[in-house]
């Protein structure tokens, strides 16, 4: 029996992160030749462990040299695996283990990079995210000094489907859409780097497959609306993507009949600024402060903090910034901080409730926000992530005002705050809601385990219907009510989300133009009746349907 043969009347079902169909010949991707041996030792461990340095430059000067011929989050992520390459702690970790134990160079690499991925997988959120950055620099430095080809992408001789158990993010940004058909993993979820490079690139993928590395299968067809995928002969003909939607955008975020639907971007450095101000952002959602802070071993000085936020906020003078206030503690732990161990730090002390112990670490921020925003001339907002109830909201509120700052608001994440939110927006300017973590919350489901990611969805029926709760108390407030979160980036959802009511949508720059177009294609009522339909819809692949 053949393979396809052997595959035939089966199907499996994922997370479908990037719209669009294809099918066509399997491609699988390599995956990490697991741990280096650890001996034999090596003669002369000084000259052993100065091996380090030279391969940590290599790699990443092809990395750069990747992202060089890269555009837009593609470059910028290549670039950021590449300072992650050329990091002297790493190297340095590395050469003490080979000195200190007597190991070959590509062991104590491997080794040393474990330990930053094991204490990022424990601080969770946003630290969490990067453990398949640091396994991927691993698994390049370690193929560098071992002289053989690393695991990832092989080079394709024609248009196919990658199968993977997941993507490291340079190998994704590095994709040539023209030679892939579509991305299918068994891991990751809605907010990998895979699931936002895909968009970006325009390549239907399906994420958190469960058994796809199990299927024998010569040929896939991928539904990046569904999630759906089924073996194909192989020897049917190639399907290439379904253009989904509108290409062009005018630049004015509304609907079709001129309801204004702001389109923003997420940034958190001064190149994710410009690249979101070179897509046509009409200004920023999302300014993650705590990008300036991960690596100080002090608190930065109000002057430090100053002069990184006026650099974030340069490109968007005269147009409105929202800024987070440091979203830290357990889940993002810095060492000024002295954050105590927590048994689920999740739902620890982050956030906002950091500042409740610590308020003078808030207020020397605002300081530094406030002198930042006169220095860029960028209208400026500033927002607390974390909040769960009113009351906090209103100490939040008190402070930025006393700090000079106009316009005060906040984060909604928890679901507690979600259906409090007209009372909420009773004492702040306005509000947006990160989706990745109020579905994390409302499901109880870890944003970054696969096997729960169909449950972080984010056209969850369950997820929506908390939305339309927050847009509704926006209307009765006449306040605005954003999202921040990666469901703002895929531009179907991005109607429905302007049909619950939400009045801005902030993103990864990749994505600005298609969502601008999306909305520009529809009129108000159009998006309602597609909010109604995907309301009422039993589960995420219904609802997709309803709204289409």
């Amino acid at each position: 029996m053949s393979e396809s043969q052997s595959a035939a009347g089966v199907s499996l079902s994922g997370v479908a992160v990037s719209p669009g169909r294809a099918s066509g010949p399997v491609v699988r991707v390599a995956e990490s030749f697991g741990e280096p041996a650890s001996t034999p030792a090596p003669a002369d461990a000084a000259a052993e462990a100065a091996r380090i340095e030279p391969a940590a430059q290599a790699v990443a000067a092809r990395l750069e040299a990747q992202a060089g011929s890269a555009t837009g989050e593609a470059s910028t992520i290549l670039i950021a695996t590449a300072a992650m390459a050329a990091d002297p702690a790493l190297a340095t970790q590395a050469r003490q283990l080979v000195t200190a134990q007597n190991l070959p160079a590509a062991r104590a690499v491997y080794q040393a990079a474990e330990g930053f991925a094991e204490a990022l997988a424990a601080a969770g959120g946003y630290m969490a995210e990067r453990v398949r950055d640091v396994r991927d620099v691993r698994d390049r430095l370690v193929a560098e000094l071992l002289g053989v080809a690393p695991p990832g992408v092989p080079e394709l001789a024609s248009p196919s489907v990658l199968v993977a158990r997941d993507l490291a993010p340079a190998d994704t940004a590095g994709l040539d859409p023209a030679k892939v058909l579509a991305l299918v993993t068994e891991e990751g979820g809605p907010t990998s780097h895979t699931a936002i490079l895909a968009r970006a690139l325009g390549i239907p993928a399906v994420v958190a497959v469960k058994g796809i590395l199990d299927l024998d299968a010569e040929a896939l067809s991928v539904d990046g609306d569904t999630g759906l995928i089924q073996p194909v002969d192989p020897n049917a003909p190639i399907v290439t993507a379904v253009a989904q939607g509108p290409a062009e955008w005018n630049g004015a975020g509304a609907t079709a009949d001129g309801h204004v639907v702001k389109v923003y971007g997420n940034v958190g450095s001064p190149a994710d600024a410009q690249a979101a101000a070179d897509a046509g952002a009409e200004g920023v959602g999302l300014f993650r402060t705590e990008f300036s802070f991960l690596d100080a071993p002090a608190e930065p000085s109000v002057d430090e903090q100053r002069k990184a936020y006026a650099a974030v906020l340069a490109p968007f003078r005269g147009k409105p910034v929202i800024v987070r206030t440091l979203d830290a503690g357990a889940d993002k732990p810095l060492a000024f901080l002295n954050p105590d161990d927590e048994p689920n730090p999740a739902l620890g002390v982050r956030g906002l409730r950091v500042a409740f112990d610590r308020p003078e670490v808030l207020d020397r921020q605002l300081e530094a926000i406030a002198g930042a925003a006169q220095d860029s001339g960028a209208l400026v907002s500033v927002m607390a992530p974390m909040v769960a109830t009113a009351e906090e909201a209103a100490w939040f509120a008190e402070r930025v005002r006393a700090a000079g700052i106009e316009r005060a608001g906040v984060m909604i994440e928890i679901p507690a705050a979600a259906l409090s939110a007209r009372e909420i927006l009773d004492v702040v300017d306005f509000v947006s809601v990160g989706t990745n973590d109020l579905a994390q919350y409302t499901f109880a489901a870890d944003r970054q385990l696969g096997a729960v990611a169909k449950l972080n969805d984010p056209w969850q029926p369950a997820l929506l219907r908390l939305l339309k709760l927050i847009g509704d108390a926006a209307k009765a407030t006449g306040k605005p009510a954003g999202v921040c979160g990666e469901a703002a980036a895929d531009p179907r959802l991005a109607v429905v989300l302007a049909g619950l009511g939400l009045t801005s949508l902030s993103m990864n720059a990749a994505a600005v133009r298609a969502v601008g177009a999306s909305l520009a294609a529809v009129t108000l009522a159009e998006a309602e009746a597609k909010a109604t339909n995907a309301l009422a819809s039993a589960d995420p692949v219904a609802a997709r349907v309803a709204a289409s």
